[in-house]
């Protein structure tokens, strides 16, 4: 599996190259600015990028403007973006052409490898992956008047975990209930979310995209 890696920290660009090829993968570049970013993506076409927010020369969003180019340049380019802070509106625009993998997580996730690793590779087969902290910091900001208002607190719960990226049966294992009652929340939530029934896995993209979607 194919992977640019895009970084401006030149020890933390090392130690993901070491990371992520100790664990399979092929790292096709690693770069430190957005324009050498964009002919990696473009030029490149990897199975998946991780990609810092803040890149040189402006150090503000010069990585996830360059990956958003890069995904409408080649459409379902799987991009998973690394963050130092929860940076809200960075989490909503990047999912909100609803095209192929995409990932946030705070970099201090890094060091949880297994995690890390798995998030990466979860991305590149076309997975939603948010960290813990942003969909937290997006749910105390949801509006009561959205379609999420009408879910329990159950469901809600339910669909936390499933942008964080559990499967039903991780999420019945935290709650302690059968893969069978997960499942029964999971079918509510995409009723009341209005999502014809479709392929389980689109549907459980859509879910967490309208989650993350509608906050105010």
């Amino acid at each position: 599996m194919r992977v640019v890696i895009a970084e401006d920290l030149a020890l933390l660009r090392d130690g993901l190259i070491r990371l992520l090829t100790a664990n399979g993968f092929e790292v096709a570049a690693a770069v430190d600015n957005g324009p050498m970013l964009l002919d990696a993506l473009t030029g490149g076409r990897p199975d998946v990028a991780v990609v810092d927010v803040r890149l040189p020369p402006g150090y503000s969003d010069e990585g996830l403007r360059t990956a958003l180019e890069a995904r409408r340049l080649v459409p379902g380019l799987p991009v998973l973006i690394l963050s130092q802070y929860v940076e809200q509106l960075y989490a909503r625009e990047l999912l909100s052409d609803r095209s192929g993998g995409v990932g946030y997580l705070l970099k201090d996730r890094v060091g949880d490898v297994d995690r890390f690793v798995d998030a990466v590779r979860q991305v590149a087969a076309g997975g939603t992956v948010m960290d813990p902290e942003v969909v937290s910091q997006l749910l105390t900001r949801r509006s009561r008047d959205e379609p999420l208002g009408g879910l329990t607190p159950r469901e809600r719960e339910v669909l936390a975990l499933m942008a964080e990226g559990l499967s039903n049966l991780a999420i019945a294992a935290r709650f302690q209930v059968t893969d069978k009652a997960v499942g029964k929340h999971t079918n509510n939530i995409f009723a009341k979310l209005g999502l014809p029934p479709d392929d389980d896995h689109n549907r459980r993209v859509m879910a967490v995209l309208t989650y993350l979607q509608h906050v105010t």
